[in-house]
């Protein structure tokens, strides 16, 4: 994939889309309607109103997922934690429908990519009031695929321990909101290339998660993965592992966790849609080897294509 595709729905705010979009056409990928098709409600354009809530105020939500032969895995899991996520904030959920449609268009042709959904509000005056029926804003970006190691999954990584912390907030704890300030922060504390991930805990020390995954840990045979009722993102890979656990057998539990439990344990590795799992090889001034129990994490989510 050599240029990103991106489309829009927004609110009316003065702009002959139309236009936009026919002058985009090409450069992103992306087609209009054909005589005789039904309207095509995505537009080819990467401009988003400056007036948008979720550039003012980061009022919105967004799924990442992994683009494979053209089609976006686990869609149904991303669209679910989407739904939840328009429900918390109250924000009308665009019509799954129109989110599939806009998602093969962008990624028609494409073979491997990322697809980036992102919610907003939509367009509205200058305060944080929320006046009457807003038509929220969607955006489909395609992008490229982060070209990470090979060594990340067969050997492992390093992490970093944040010393940014995560505030308490069980309101939009799950959900993946728009509001990144703290993981922009977190990531900001290290620029070694032999570190690829950090870790974030929350005010009262318990660890919570990476600065774009979630941390798993093995502990005496056991599967063990912070607790999230207060903050972080549920995240889709995470549901993954603790289902192909129980599938397994393998004794698994959300928790509280600290970071003399990561030191302490026997395995440890982190998730998310786009790396799937990497096991961890140093972390906090200790080494880790790529355990039995990842190794078998790992091949159940390859056999869950999704």
């Amino acid at each position: 994939m050599q240029n990103p595709g991106f489309l829009v729905v927004e609110g009316s705010v003065g702009v002959d889309k139309a236009s936009v979009a026919r002058r985009l056409v090409g450069t992103f990928g992306c087609e209009l309607p054909r005589e005789g098709e039904a309207e095509n409600p995505f537009l080819a354009t990467e401009h988003v109103s400056v007036l948008d809530r979720g550039f003012q105020y980061g009022d919105g939500l967004f799924e990442t997922m992994k683009v494979q032969d053209g089609q976006p895995r686990h869609w149904a899991r991303h669209l679910a934690r989407l739904q939840l996520g328009c429900e918390r904030l109250g924000i009308a959920m665009p019509a799954p429908a129109v989110l599939q449609a806009g998602a093969q268009q962008v990624c028609r042709g494409v073979d491997t990519a990322v697809l980036k959904i992102t919610v907003t509000r939509g367009v509205g005056a200058r305060g944080y009031a929320v006046s009457g029926a807003m038509t929220p804003t969607q955006v489909l970006a395609c992008l490229p695929v982060p070209n990470y190691p090979a060594t990340h999954w067969s050997k492992g990584v390093r992490l970093h321990l944040c010393q940014t912390r995560m505030g308490e907030n069980p309101a939009l704890a799950g959900i993946k909101h728009l509001n990144r300030l703290e993981q922009v922060l977190a990531r900001m504390e290290w620029d070694d290339s032999r570190v690829a991930e950090g870790l974030l805990r929350d005010n009262e020390n318990r660890i919570i998660e990476g600065t774009m995954s979630n941390v798993f840990c093995v502990k005496a045979g056991r599967l063990l993965t912070p607790a999230l009722s207060r903050c972080g993102v549920r995240g889709i890979t995470r549901d993954r592992i603790l289902a192909a656990a129980r599938q397994l057998a393998v004794e698994a539990e959300e928790t509280d966790l600290y970071l003399d439990d990561l030191q302490q344990a026997q395995e440890l590795f982190v998730s998310n849609s786009l790396i799937g799992i990497w096991p961890v090889r140093h972390f906090a001034g200790r080494d880790f080897t790529v355990g039995p129990l990842t190794l078998r994490m790992m091949a159940a989510l390859e056999a869950d294509v999704g």
